[in-house]
């Protein structure tokens, strides 16, 4: 059971620190979709069993933030927060914490609201930029940090030079410490424990933060990227090993989706980080220049099997993993670039796949062993979702994107 946070099924994106993005169990059968014009909406998370809340946010340099609590059936907004001071915008984070607070980081501001949404702490973080959500360490610390990549309107080569992680107390969430890495980092923070990891743009680096305080001695740095390679994105704690996916840069050009826009020339790889000996190992996804992605794989420990994607190119494809190496087992074609969701118990996992032509973004279940496509389902969001998933409670699963929050339900009748 998770310390850090609440002990609900899905307390925050990913599921938790690690990102592992495992959502149980799920039976297929008749699909019913209900659908919410929420613009624009980033992830759900459930508190106690029916208490679903979503976050929103506004663009441009001046963002602001609010959450919504939402019939988890229905969709139906129950209470809203007031809305909260953000900045610069880059979508942020939403977690409930282990003593029943909701936190939410966005924009240059950390808030603490009550479960019925009334503000009860707030901290402006040290840097003008986005700080792209947050962790929360197994003593209840949040950790958070500035986003280094380039916004809308930037230059795509843009890197930030430097990141800095700076660390909350979960009370009032004032400043217990901050450590700058020493590299620009685009990626979401994961943890495991009381370490936090840093996907930069040219190391994976983690680090300890004990008794209030980053330890500088205990850093360990991994260096993955090579030549004509862009940067890593949001790391999956798993199996002893962080897994991400290179070729991060071009997302600030999303125009409803992430077709054709990498930049980079060398080819899109999972990349592997052996935590016991910060050794890297990587797989191909796809030989192609111009790969992209802004999401983590997917990792099947049960099965030992990894599933990385290129958002431009529209290519899938999974690996059978073992302690060193990896066996290619499918590949499909699938315009996928949302964070995927695991169903370990079933043998699936929930991608997305866009259809330009129609302009309609579709929910897919996915064979994990064999990549056979199971089920697909059309959503009423007219752009590709770049962002959250979440299990429901009854047999059902949520999707935000940029547009909606979709909820996709199965009757169950019929075997996966």
């Amino acid at each position: 059971m998770q310390t850090n946070y609440w002990a609900s099924h899905w307390p925050t994106e990913d599921g938790g620190a690690e990102r592992q993005q495992v959502a149980g169990s799920i039976l297929l059968g008749e699909a019913t979709l209900t659908s919410k014009l929420a613009i624009a909406s980033t992830m759900v998370v459930f508190r106690n069993p029916g208490e679903l809340y979503l976050l929103c946010h506004t663009g441009g340099d001046d963002g602001i933030s609010w959450v919504e609590q939402l019939d988890s059936l229905t969709l139906e907004t129950i209470r809203r927060s007031v809305d909260m001071p953000g900045g610069l915008t880059w979508p942020g984070g939403l977690a409930v914490h282990a003593n029943g607070s909701i936190y939410v980081v966005f924009g240059q501001h950390a808030h603490r609201l009550s479960p019925t949404l009334e503000i009860e702490a707030h901290q402006e973080l040290p840097q003008r930029a986005p700080y792209n959500s947050f962790v929360v360490l197994r003593d209840g610390t949040l950790v958070t940090k500035n986003f280094g990549g380039a916004r809308p309107g930037m230059d795509t080569h843009f890197e930030a030079a430097s990141c800095e992680l700076v660390a909350l107390h979960p009370d009032d969430l004032r400043i217990l410490d901050r450590y700058e890495v020493g590299q620009g980092s685009v990626a979401r923070l994961s943890a495991h424990d009381q370490t936090a990891y840093v996907v930069g743009v040219e190391s994976f680096v983690g680090i300890d933060f004990v008794d209030g305080a980053f330890v500088s001695t205990s850093v360990k740095q991994a260096p993955y990227r090579t030549a004509d390679e862009g940067y890593g994105w949001d790391a999956v704690i798993a199996d002893g090993s962080a897994w991400f996916l290179n070729n991060g840069a071009g997302s600030e050009t999303f125009d409803g989706s992430l077709l054709e826009k990498g930049i980079a020339t060398a080819p899109q790889q999972i990349v592997r980080v052996h935590l016991d000996s910060y050794v890297v190992e990587k797989y191909e996804v796809n030989d192609a220049p111009g790969g992209i992605v802004a999401n983590p794989p997917a990792v099947d420990t049960n099965q030992k099997i990894v599933v990385g994607y290129d958002s431009a190119a529209g290519v899938v494809r999974a690996y059978r993993y073992a302690a060193t190496g990896g066996t290619l087992l499918w590949q499909i074609n699938l315009n996928h670039a949302c964070h995927p969701l695991v169903f370990p118990e079933s043998d699936l996992v929930m991608l997305n796949d866009f259809d330009p032509l129609l302009g309609a973004d579709q929910i897919v279940l996915v064979r994990t062993s064999t990549g056979e496509i199971i089920s697909r389902v059309a959503t009423e969001s007219p752009l590709q979702s770049v962002l959250f998933g979440a299990p429901g409670e009854a047999n059902d699963l949520y999707l935000c994107s940029f547009t909606h929050v979709t909820r996709l339900q199965f009757q169950g009748n019929a075997s996966t």
